[in-house]
């Protein structure tokens, strides 16, 4: 059985400059590795009317239940200023032990640790062991997400395939590897407010209506009061406003439309469509005519604990030497799509340059992860 160098698969991968969303190249690379390993590997490319085609991989080793996956992403957001960076953002350059490099954090190392683990797992274990493995990579998680995970769960179901657990390699640890697992996510609602007015000139007030005055009222409403105050397993819910916009380079001419965008990140608290009438109620205090298109991205939600959790928690704190935080913190993920077929959690390394110039990771965090990823597969599928 080949062994899989984690450090190596990940300088390979994050050569391949796979700014969202993924055109395959790096899906390729990581299908190879795959094969020689045993598995049976799909690309599945989506596209919708409007969107980017994304091709995706499915892979899976053995047809036994339960069926572990490990879930990612090759796609990476873009450098930003290359000209700012200390190192050539796609040459996975080493030194000072650190591996640099756009995607070295989020999140192209972790998926080679999960297959070095792989690897390890099969050569110990001759190819026999409980269950089946596999992996659910997209190349549109940084971007829309529209034809990555959600289509891929979908052409699961529609096959015949099922997950039984899940692990999401997301770089969850804020400052040190082990501090961290997510449990769980908010849910993120987008709402796109316009108030419309009657355009004039600056000078004949009485001859207009504008509408800027009427839009501050009806933001004040929506943040005049928390939305709750958060609970044991989760923050509080929080609005913020993103963007205000007048489309006016005009210094004398009242506009005739003012338009804002908003986020709220919501806890269980809430449902989707409870926090859209809180928020309703809220701008009918203002007394003003306004139109809103509303849009959900992702419902909050918590995996409860039970064996997965479990298994990744004890892994983390033997190779760590820390009792890592069960969190529900942060931004959304791919796992907000996986959680409606099964349970799912997140664990990858240090997220503090992700996105970042400069992206890097230490290169005994990538050889620690491995290790980790290794007793966790062992753990689930040969009952370790």
């Amino acid at each position: 059985m080949t062994l899989i160098d984690p450090i190596e698969l990940a300088r390979a991968l994050i050569r391949h400059q796979s700014v969202t969303p993924d055109t395959g190249d790096a899906l390729d690379l990581l299908a190879r590795h795959l094969t020689e390993l045993g598995f049976n590997c799909h690309k599945l490319t989506f596209e919708e009317d409007g969107t980017d085609p994304v091709p995706n991989l499915y892979a899976r080793l053995g047809s036994k239940t339960p069926n572990f996956c490990f879930a990612g992403h090759t796609d990476v957001v873009p450098v930003g200023a290359a000209n700012h960076w200390s190192v050539e953002p796609f040459n996975a350059d080493v030194k000072d032990g650190m591996l640099w490099g756009r995607g070295a954090a989020d999140m192209k190392s972790a998926i080679a640790a999960f297959v070095a683990a792989v690897s390890r797992f099969l050569a110990k274990n001759s190819g026999d062991f409980s269950g089946s493995l596999s992996f659910l990579i997209t190349g549109d998680e940084e971007g829309p997400a529209i034809n990555g995970t959600k289509k891929m769960l979908d052409w699961l179901v529609e096959n015949g395939e099922k997950i039984d657990m899940c692990l999401v390699g997301e770089p969850t640890n804020p400052t040190e590897l082990g501090q961290m697992i997510k449990v769980g996510r908010r849910g993120s609602l987008h709402g796109m407010l316009s108030v419309h007015g009657t355009q004039g000139h600056v000078a004949y007030p009485h001859l207009s209506h504008n509408p800027i005055p009427d839009l501050v009222k009806i933001l004040a409403e929506l943040n005049r009061e928390p939305l709750d105050a958060g609970n044991e397993l989760f923050q509080p819910s929080n609005l913020e406003i993103i963007n205000i916009d007048v489309g006016n380079d005009s210094h004398n001419v009242i506009p005739a439309e003012a338009k804002a965008r908003f986020n709220v990140r919501f806890n269980n608290e809430f449902t989707p469509e409870a926090l859209k009438a809180e928020l309703t109620r809220r701008m009918a205090r203002a007394n003003i005519n306004y139109e809103i298109d509303w849009w959900v991205s992702g419902d909050s939600f918590l995996t409860p604990e039970g064996p997965l959790s479990d298994a990744v928690a004890a892994s983390v704190e033997h190779h760590t030497g820390q009792t890592p935080d069960l969190s529900t913190t942060g931004g959304t993920s791919d796992a907000r799509f996986i959680k409606n077929m099964c349970p799912v959690v997140e664990f990858g390394l240090v997220g503090a340059t992700m996105h970042k110039i400069d992206e890097h990771v230490a290169l005994c965090d990538i050889e620690k992860l491995t290790d980790i990823y290794g007793e966790i597969i062992s753990r689930l599928m040969a009952g370790k």
